[in-house]
């Protein structure tokens, strides 16, 4: 796949589906052609680490990146987190927007729809290659309770909303990616 600099990616798919892995290498196939040691990856994660099982998936996670990439944490204002840094490397990966989406709901939903447009926006301006992952939860059955709906209902309004700016949304299924877009 020739990249393009200001290419989008989404990657959408279940737990465990594999698409952090393919993220990853998507992004070293970016960097790939550089070949010099000075270029990077950035690695937004937005999950923190709030007891030790958490902890001891981030630590591996990052081991499993390498020095390729620089890790950031940023459970909520992603668009600013990127503003002053984007420009510094030469492939984003965000993984992931359902946590992102978690933190938000969970503790400023009253700053939800602001922070996606503002993701939306920066995303729109960005020439660096972003490699976004999301989880796909409406393909199971309705939720039992109002907030759980609520939450589905959300992040499948923003998976649409990201997949529109994209410029390849890809499904990933049991480790195998299925371009959609």
């Amino acid at each position: 796949m020739t990249q393009k600099n200001d290419e989008k990616i989404l990657i959408l798919g279940g737990a465990r589906s594999g698409k952090s892995s393919y993220a990853l290498t998507l992004a070293k196939d970016i960097i790939k052609p550089h070949k010099t040691p000075s270029k990077k990856a950035l690695f937004l994660a937005t999950a923190s680490p709030k007891d030790k099982e958490m902890q001891k998936r981030i630590e591996a996670h990052k081991r499993e990146r390498g020095e390729l990439f620089h890790t950031i944490e940023e459970e909520f204002y992603l668009a600013n987190c990127l503003r002053n840094r984007a420009g510094s490397f030469d492939v984003i990966v965000i993984d992931c927007i359902t946590m992102w989406i978690t933190n938000l709901f969970l503790n400023k939903e009253k700053e939800l729809e602001n922070e996606i447009k503002d993701l939306e926006k920066l995303l729109n301006e960005l020439t660096t290659p972003t490699i976004m992952i999301s989880n796909e939860i409406g393909l199971g059955i309705v939720p039992e309770n109002k907030m759980a709906r609520k939450f589905r209902d959300i992040l499948g309004k923003v998976n649409q909303r990201l997949a529109r700016l994209s410029t390849s949304v890809i499904f990933m299924a049991a480790g195998i990616p299925l371009k959609i877009k």
